[in-house]
């Protein structure tokens, strides 16, 4: 096991979109950024693999999460900069840390988030600046959001007309980009490949009726923040996503009244959409499943 001195040695641009840039990091064999300690950056976005998104078009760019690190952030900030834009707006999808750990490199910009990510980052501001909540690395000084929106808010990028849209999918204060035009849909973590993190169990039924709300749009691809570079690269997921991750989490459903489930693999419980090619397997996720069985059923108990 190695820790990468150089926290941005192994950081891809890829270029979903002719207007979407995707700063991919992670999903390297044998590679740790923080420490070989269990932490929430090796273990969660580096493991898995973690995309950032920047929207430009003319002069104008959007930046969709300010990734798991200051340096993550600090070099698409480099990479903007030099494109000599006029103006450069954030908006955070969620509240977890490593979509917000970056925002220290963009201080200067108009932050945007759902007032409910304001509202989780104020109340364990004093945790995540220390390093207590959620555990190391601390993420000091925690920049907050400068715009807060309720329910939907549309933004101009350049061309581009984005909406942002809130959704309780993953955790209750998920932003989606959807840009209207294209059936296009940025999705952050309220999707995810191979399966999704479970953060809130005792709302799972709220997430899959959220998920179908989802279905009801005209999508046409989809661009999580954790999947496939492969797929990123190429223009992102079909629609199928969605129903994927419905029949992930229904599957984690059963396995609180039925015990022999929780022992299957993640591989033999998601055969259907795997073959399907909805998604593609990626052996860390079976820890993540893990987790998530174990959470779902401890938060049945409850």
């Amino acid at each position: 096991m190695t820790i990468e001195t150089n926290p941005v040695a192994h950081l891809r641009i890829l270029k979903p979109l002719p207007f979407a840039y995707a700063f991919y990091d992670g999903r390297i064999p044998g590679v740790r950024l923080h420490s070989e300690d269990e932490n929430w950056l090796d273990d969660g976005g580096f493991s898995l693999g973690t995309a950032s998104y920047v929207l430009v078009d003319e002069d104008d760019a959007l930046v969709y999460d300010t990734h798991m690190s200051l340096a993550h952030a600090r070099k698409i900030r480099m990479f903007l900069d030099r494109l000599g834009l006029k103006r450069i707006r954030v908006v955070l999808s969620h509240h977890h840390l490593d979509h917000i750990a970056g925002n220290e490199a963009f201080a200067d910009c108009e932050i945007i988030a759902h007032e409910r990510t304001l509202a989780h980052m104020k109340a364990n501001q004093a945790g995540i600046e220390d390093g207590s909540y959620h555990g190391l690395p601390a993420i000091s000084p925690l920049i907050m959001p400068t715009v807060t929106y309720e329910d939907q808010l549309k933004l101009d990028v350049g061309r581009l007309r984005v909406h942002l849209r809130h959704a309780n999918i993953h955790s209750d204060d998920a932003t989606l980009l959807y840009i209207d035009d294209l059936s296009l849909l940025f999705a952050g973590d309220t999707l995810e490949d191979t399966v999704t993190y479970v953060a809130e169990p005792h709302a799972l039924d709220t997430h899959l009726s959220e998920l179908d709300r989802l279905w009801s749009w005209p999508i046409s691809r989809i661009l999580p923040n954790h999947g496939d570079p492969l797929v990123i690269s190429a223009g992102g997921y079909e629609k199928t996503l969605i129903r994927a991750t419905q029949q992930y989490i229904r599957t984690l459903k059963r396995c609180v009244n039925q015990p022999e489930l929780r022992s299957e693999d993640l591989a033999t419980l998601i055969a259907g959409p795997l073959q399907a090619k909805w998604v593609n397997y990626f052996a860390p996720y079976e820890a993540v499943h893990r987790s998530n069985v174990a959470k779902v059923v401890a938060a049945q108990s409850s």
